[in-house]
C-alpha cells in the first residue's frame, strides 16, 4: 500500500469522512456520536464540519465467562443490552451468569461515561439523526451493539460512518441502518490500523478535551 491510500491520523480521517456526510450540514436534528476511544477524534472532525453536537457513545463487550474473548453480547450507553442468542445457546451460559457479567460491564461503562463526559448529561437522540462514528470497522460487532441501542433510544435515522472498512462489512450494514458512509474500502483490508500512518492509542484525556470542544 502507498501512503496516498492511508490517512495521516484520525483527525484527518474525520475530515475526509465528513465530505461524504455534508448533506447533513447545518441541520438542527443531527447528533454525531463517537465510539471511544478511537472513534472520538474522527467524530470530532465530522461534528465540526457539519456544525452538529458531539457526544460519546460507550459500548462494552459481554464476554462469555471463562472465554472472555468470545462476545455473547454487548451493553451500550443508555444501559441497553444486546445479546447474541446463537452464542448464548451454543455456550450454555446461564441467565445468572449473563446478569453478573452485564452488571460488571455496566459499572465500567458508567465509570467511563462519567470520566469522559463529567457532569454533562448525554445528548438525547430521540427523533434525531444519529451519526455513529468509529475509526474503522473490522467485524462490526461493537457498532452493531451501538445501532441496537440507538434504535432503542428512539433515533429517527441511524447513520454508520467510518473512514475505512471491508467492502462486505459496509454492505452488510446497509441492511441494518438508514445510511452507511465508508470513506475507503480497501481490498484486502487486513486491519483498521493499517490504513493510518499514525494509529497511536487515544487517551481518556484526549476524549475529554474533544468532547468539551
Amino acid at each position: 500500500m502507498s501512503d496516498q491510500t492511508r490517512f495521516s491520523n484520525r483527525r484527518a480521517a474525520g475530515r475526509r469522512l465528513a465530505e461524504g456526510l455534508m448533506h447533513y450540514s447545518g441541520r438542527d436534528d443531527v447528533t454525531v456520536l463517537g465510539l471511544p476511544r478511537g472513534g472520538v477524534p474522527v467524530a470530532f472532525e465530522v461534528a465540526q464540519s457539519l456544525g452538529a453536537p458531539l457526544d460519546v457513545f460507550v459500548v462494552r463487550k459481554l464476554g462469555v465467562p471463562g472465554h472472555e474473548e468470545l462476545a455473547m453480547g454487548a451493553i451500550a450507553s443508555g444501559e441497553v443490552m444486546v445479546l447474541n442468542g446463537e452464542v448464548v445457546v451454543a455456550t450454555g451460559v446461564s441467565t445468572q451468569a449473563i446478569e453478573e457479567v452485564a452488571a460488571r460491564e455496566l459499572e465500567t461503562l458508567r465509570r467511563q461515561e462519567a470520566g469522559f463526559r463529567g457532569d454533562r448529561p448525554p445528548v438525547d437522540v430521540r427523533d434525531r439523526v444519529a451519526i455513529a462514528v468509529d475509526d474503522g470497522l473490522a467485524t462490526g460487532a461493537t457498532m452493531r451493539a451501538a445501532i441496537r441501542a440507538l434504535r432503542d433510544r428512539g433515533a429517527a435515522r441511524i447513520v454508520v460512518a467510518v473512514p475505512t472498512a471491508p467492502r462486505e462489512t459496509c454492505q452488510a450494514f446497509r441492511h441494518e441502518v438508514d445510511e452507511v458512509v465508508c470513506a475507503i474500502t480497501p481490498d484486502p483490508f487486513m486491519a483498521v490500523g493499517l490504513w493510518y500512518r499514525d494509529f497511536a492509542p487515544v487517551s481518556d484525556e484526549e476524549v475529554r478535551e474533544l468532547l468539551e470542544g
